[in-house]
């Protein structure tokens, strides 16, 4: 059962859980919990956005065809899809469902979110702002310093 929160951080805490949920549902609690606070540490950053789903859902878009071919369309009634693998978090981009399929793990993903916005985990990731699959050898990664690996993903920060 979700914990209960106070409206104005129902969005948050709904994006964070997804956000945990793709992109770390298999890991251990620690694994989950780094993720989380990646976003929260990308939040504080001046690099990125200041809100926790504008630093999820941030990446590159473009219009649905079918909204394009109405001029007079106002934007806010436009539809717009992140472009395939240009995200900052890959499941938002991967041109699959975001459909939450394991509802056991969701509560996981959400439970974890809920104490990582509520300040119960301290940041144990050194401030790590970025992470990738153990299994991918992104170009940006040679640019930034490797803290340390946890479960399936290396996290690092700018040198």
């Amino acid at each position: 059962m979700p914990i209960k929160v106070a409206a104005k951080t129902e969005t948050a805490l709904k994006c964070m859980a997804k956000n945990i949920y793709f992109e770390a549902k298999s890991e251990s609690f620690a694994g989950q919990a780094a993720v989380a606070l990646v976003v929260l540490n990308r939040v504080k950053h001046k690099a990125f956005p200041s809100t926790i789903c504008e630093v999820i859902y941030e990446g590159p878009l473009y219009e649905s065809w079918k909204t394009r071919q109405i001029p007079d369309l106002p934007r806010e009634l436009r539809t717009y899809y992140p472009r395939r693998d240009r995200c900052q978090f890959s499941w938002y981009c991967d041109g699959k469902a975001d459909k939450v399929k394991e509802e056991s793990a969701y509560q996981e993903a959400h439970r974890i979110a809920w104490l990582v916005l509520n300040g119960h985990i301290f940041d144990f990731t050194e401030g790590a702002i970025f992470y990738h699959a153990d299994y991918v050898q992104p170009k940006w990664a040679k640019d930034k310093q490797k803290l340390f690996q946890l479960d399936n993903h290396i996290f690092y920060r700018n040198k």
